[in-house]
């Protein structure tokens, strides 16, 4: 099992930043490939961002490349989201999670079924 608590989120104005932490307990963090998702009210859960275990490899979704950084710290098993230029479009309930296969494997994977452990969520709000 692992644990993931994300930390961070807030109220914002267009043009803004905010940098989500999420910390991991339990199995070795390492192991695992990590994600970041979001959900706005009555949408789909989307892909925003992935770091393989190593932090050597990143990906990004289209609508935040350029904008959004991923990155990880394993001594502190935790995992980081900069967000920069961000948009009202950007307000969501911000999620990590955990991704076994992708850890093994070294696969980045952007679909929400590949991954394994989900933190409870922080909320983003972007104003205009």
């Amino acid at each position: 099992q692992v644990q993931l608590v994300e930390s961070g989120g807030g109220l914002v104005q267009a043009g803004g930043s905010l940098r989500l932490s999420c910390a991991a307990s339990g199995r070795t963090f390492s192991n695992y490939a990590m994600g970041w998702f979001r959900q706005a009210p009555g949408k789909e859960r989307e892909f925003v961002a992935a770091i393989s275990w190593s932090g050597s490899n990143t990906y990004y979704a289209d609508s935040v490349k350029g904008r959004f950084t991923i990155s990880r710290d394993n001594a502190k098993s935790t995992v980081f989201l900069q967000m920069n230029s961000l948009k009202p479009e950007d307000t969501a309930v911000y999620y990590c999670a955990a991704d076994s296969q992708g850890g093994f494997y070294g696969v980045l994977h952007t679909t929400k079924y590949e991954y394994d452990y989900w933190g409870q969520g922080t909320q983003v709000t972007v104003s205009s």
